[in-house]
């Protein structure tokens, strides 16, 4: 999926093509996490899709609920969804951030060779 270090920079085109493919991947894993979440909440407390979605989101958005949870199976849920979310958050910052780490530091690596009077080796 990425050049290997002996490789070449790829154009800027592919890269943001490549950020687009991650910023997909990074949506998809949201839009799974939102559901999970509204259908914990829809399940185990009884609210409404809506106030299911609100307390899901704030809670993917690292805010708090909104809506305390009242039953014991509730209070399981919210907490076990608090802790898969601050996951999720960690997920999704690195699979949006990989690519502009790799694309960083592949550049310093490629400034170095060339500092060396060499040039990067291509692999077959």
């Amino acid at each position: 999926m990425y050049e290997h270090r002996a490789q070449p920079l790829i154009s800027t085109r592919e890269f943001f093509i490549r950020l687009a493919r991650h910023g997909a991947i990074a949506v998809g894993v949201l839009v799974f996490s939102l559901f999970l979440g509204m259908a914990g909440y829809h399940l185990f407390e009884k609210l409404s899709w809506l106030d299911a979605f609100l307390n899901a989101a704030m809670l993917l958005g690292g805010m708090g609920p909104v809506d305390p949870p009242k039953t014991a199976a509730g209070k399981l849920f919210a907490g076990g969804y608090a802790l898969y979310a601050g996951l999720v958050f960690i997920t999704v910052a690195a699979i949006v951030g990989t690519p502009l780490f790799h694309r960083i530091l592949h550049r310093f690596h490629a400034d170095a060779a060339d500092e060396k009077g060499g040039k990067t080796k291509q692999k077959a």
